[in-house]
């Protein structure tokens, strides 16, 4: 007889403790996934959260640039990916020949890349940032310096109208948040008059522009926390909804579609991280060079203020 889900979250729990391991699981995971984590939310703050504990093994609940970013601020810890398929179209979007054929044809510009990209494009730019930090990220680099942006034109082009500042924008983008369209905002508000519509800077401008605010997902989760309205129309990938409903369970969120789902975030099951603690798979590793580069980008984000 199969394990029941009551079962792998037993057999997780011994095992957890056995390797001295922290489970993350990013806001866009299946819900039993979320559920059985030590800590939940964006993939920097869930690296930042690892790096700060003496847990010897990080069992990364995410895509493969997430695993990345916490070996890079804990390359003596054991960083394990569930499933190894998990990549990210948009970080595949650019890599460093890419990056560095860019910056020869920008001589002297300053290349701030999301943190949606992989640990080689990060040890190839001058800073990183996050959905939450981009526009301060980029306020902070002089105003007479070109800024080249990467990967993904759509949070770029929502700095870009932040700030009234021009960039050269790299042509990635998120699948999954392209999906949302202005239509699918446009249903959702004839079905729930007066419902809030948040939007996260990964969605097309036209849907950007009908939010009544755009926030990365921790801001999503702090505004409807403390706002007063009871129903969100939510224009991000559907994960996002479990911890929204967790957080606020008086309220209620829509999904501004059902098609805005990752599949790459919905590889990660109960029975993977299971089988990721019993055999120690899949470890994920970064060249010492190209670790050592990406942390100072990200140490240079962390020092904006």
């Amino acid at each position: 007889m199969p394990d029941t889900p009551r079962d792998l979250v037993a057999r997780i729990n011994r095992l957890r403790r056995e390797r001295r391991a922290v489970i993350l699981a990013h806001n866009y995971q299946l819900g039993e996934v979320q559920d059985v984590a030590d800590f939940t939310g964006d993939s920097l703050d869930l690296s930042r959260k690892a790096a700060a504990t003496d847990a010897e093994v990080i069992v990364f609940c995410g895509v493969h640039f997430m695993a990345e970013t916490a070996k890079i601020l804990s390359p003596r810890k054991t960083v394990l990916l569930p499933d190894p398929a998990s990549g990210c179209p948009m970080a595949d979007m650019i890599d460093g020949p890419a990056l560095r054929k860019l910056k020869t044809e920008h001589p002297g510009a300053a290349v701030v890349c999301y943190v949606n990209s992989s640990a080689e494009v990060k040890a190839e730019c001058d800073v990183c940032c996050t959905s939450a930090n981009a526009d301060k990220v980029v306020a902070s680099i002089p105003a007479d310096r070109e800024v080249l942006f990467v990967p993904d034109k759509f949070l770029g082009g929502h700095v870009q109208r932040k700030l009234g500042r021009p960039m050269t924008l790299w042509p990635g983008f998120c699948p999954t948040h392209a999906r949302i369209l202005p239509e699918h905002v446009e249903r959702r508000r004839r079905e729930h008059p007066g419902a809030v519509v948040l939007a996260h800077p990964e969605c097309r401008a036209e849907v950007s522009a009908m939010a009544d605010a755009v926030l990365s997902t921790s801001g999503m989760l702090r505004f409807a926390r403390e706002s007063e309205a009871r129903v969100f129309i939510v224009a991000t990938e559907v994960g996002l909804l479990h911890r929204l409903q967790l957080d606020s369970p008086a309220k209620t969120f829509v999904a501004a579609t059902e098609q805005a789902v990752c599949p790459n975030m919905k590889r990660n099951t109960l029975e993977k991280v299971l089988w990721a603690l019993e055999e120690l798979r899949t470890p994920i590793e970064v060249p010492e060079d190209v670790r050592a580069r990406a942390e100072t980008s990200l140490q240079r984000m962390l020092d904006v203020r």
